[in-house]
């Protein structure tokens, strides 16, 4: 069964609306803000942003969904403010960065509009809804994989994203749970900012320092694919697992094939940002609140591994 909780709760929602009749005749229009696809992980958002915006539009006649995608903060801050013009009754906003973005949302929020915010908080806290990932889960899952890979023994080294909350919140909760065993080592944590061309340099740096390795947490699908790269051109045959995360589609598929190195990944559903659409017409639909009174979702981390990698592999997406 597809790992898609959204298509249940989507699945619910189109139930209600189709049982309003015509008290609910005039169009919901629902305004979605987020990153263009300049990443894998913003790659798959923009698929699900499309592929929820399809569905939802086919089975419901009443109901608008403006996607809106922007290269940075001062160009996202402009496509939300069209979207306001637009009188949009709803916003799902995915920040570039929280403190740019949280003076408009704070202004669609006043004017109104109901606020789904989307992985990243904004610097107060003006939304109606909160849905995320689960940045301490995504850490520990990842530490738990690998413990579990190498019987509690090996050293390891951890390529680390863009100094962030986000970053913090995983690597703080990686290192906590391999703490738990002690015949494991970190032989050193750096940068690789989410970057493919970073991953593969940083590879390289760590193949040269070091002569064994025994597993790489990489801990994004797009800095893997570098780091794989750098450890193929090596041939080095000590690394037995290197671990990324997000849980992009060329990264299931070599979970899928059983890739003797990468065998597993961890997800960060893009999926979140349908449960943030599927929260905002529902809020919309219970008077301009929350439903269930649910104002933070969060989507939780899980193992991909051979067994149910035909679960998360998703051949149409572009992520």
């Amino acid at each position: 069964m597809k790992k898609l909780l959204t298509l249940f709760a989507a699945g619910a929602l189109l139930l209600g609306l189709a049982s309003c009749g015509k008290s609910e005749a005039k169009k919901l229009r629902v305004g979605v803000s987020i990153p263009a696809a300049d990443h894998g992980w913003t790659g798959g958002i923009v698929w699900s942003a499309e592929d929820a915006k399809k569905r939802l539009e086919a089975a419901n006649p009443d109901l608008e969904i403006v996607i809106s995608t922007a290269r940075d903060a001062a160009e996202q801050v402009s496509r939300i403010e069209n979207l306001m013009v637009r009188n949009v009754n709803a916003l799902v906003v995915l920040p570039q960065e929280p403190g740019p973005l949280t003076n408009v949302c704070e202004a669609a929020r006043k004017q109104g509009i109901f606020l789904v915010t989307v992985d990243r908080g904004l610097d107060k806290p003006v939304q109606d809804v909160n849905v995320a990932g689960d940045n301490a889960g995504f850490g520990r899952a990842a530490a738990q994989a690998i413990a579990g890979a190498l019987d509690g023994k090996g050293d390891i080294l951890v390529m680390e994203g863009i100094p962030c909350v986000v970053n913090t919140d995983r690597v703080t909760a990686f290192r906590e749970e391999i703490a738990k065993h002690p015949g494991i080592k970190v032989l050193e944590s750096q940068s690789a900012y989410w970057d493919t061309e970073k991953g593969l340099k940083l590879m390289e740096n760590f193949l040269q320092k070091y002569k064994k390795i025994d597993a790489v947490w990489v801990g994004d699908d797009d800095v893997l694919l570098g780091a794989m790269k750098a450890l193929k051109e090596s041939g080095r045959k000590d690394v037995k697992l290197m671990l990324g995360g997000g849980g992009s589609k060329h990264v299931v598929k070599m979970v899928l094939d059983k890739d003797p190195i990468v065998n597993m990944t961890v997800t960060y559903p893009p999926k979140m940002i349908e449960e943030g659409i599927v929260a905002a017409i529902a809020g919309l639909r219970n008077g301009g609140k929350a439903a269930d009174g649910k104002t933070k979702i969060v989507m939780p981390s899980e193992i991909v591994n051979a067994e149910n990698a035909g679960e998360f592999y998703f051949a149409d997406s572009i992520y």
